[in-house]
Formats: C-alpha cells, sequence, structure tokens
C-alpha cells in the first residue's frame, strides 16, 4: 500500500488500486487520466494534513465551529398546509389525502 513516488521522494498514502476499488464501490469509471490525477490530488491533501499535524495547538482551545454563535431554535408548532390539494399534486403517490411512502421497516 505504502511506496515512494519517484517524482517527489514522498510516501505514497493512496495508490492507484486503491482509487480504483473505491471507483468500483461508488459504480464509477474513470480514464488512465483521471485515476492518475485522482491519486496525486488525495496524496497531496494526505500531505497537507501531514503538515497540519506539525503544527503546535497546545494552547489553543477545541472548537466544532468557526463562529461562537448559537443557532437561533424557535418551538415547534403543528400548522396548518392552505392548500393540501397543491401539496398533493406534486407527490408521486398518495392515499386518503396523504402522501403515500414506500415502507422502509417490516413490523
Amino acid at each position: 500500500m505504502r511506496g515512494i513516488t519517484p517524482s517527489r521522494g514522498k510516501q505514497v498514502k493512496i495508490d492507484r488500486q486503491q482509487v480504483i476499488h473505491v471507483a468500483e464501490l461508488a459504480r464509477l469509471s474513470f480514464s488512465e487520466e483521471e485515476l492518475n490525477t485522482f491519486v496525486t490530488q488525495l496524496n497531496a491533501i494526505l500531505d497537507y494534513f501531514d503538515t497540519l499535524q506539525e503544527a503546535d495547538t497546545r494552547d489553543i482551545t477545541p472548537t466544532s465551529h468557526l463562529a461562537a454563535s448559537q443557532t437561533p431554535l424557535r418551538d415547534d408548532a403543528v400548522v396548518s398546509f392552505a392548500d393540501n390539494t397543491l401539496l398533493l399534486q406534486n407527490a408521486p403517490s398518495q392515499e386518503k389525502g396523504c402522501i403515500k411512502v414506500p415502507k422502509v421497516i417490516d413490523q
């Protein structure tokens, strides 16, 4: 899996076979040129993460968002939709005045 790239002398973190494997799982197909481009780009991204790992973050407070703000929330309230007929016109399937969806859980 890991090797040396002759052009840069750095370890390859993602090789061509891994890109092909993930592409097959996603049912994608790429030209040879695209595969080579993806391998190069993905390795460049991972190299950048290695660079970020070298940053001294000991005195930095962990955050989950860039901006320290709260998302304004509102209370949930049941409201009537003014035109059910218009709403149901866009539904692929309907039954008894409701949108009918495929069953996803067997009971």
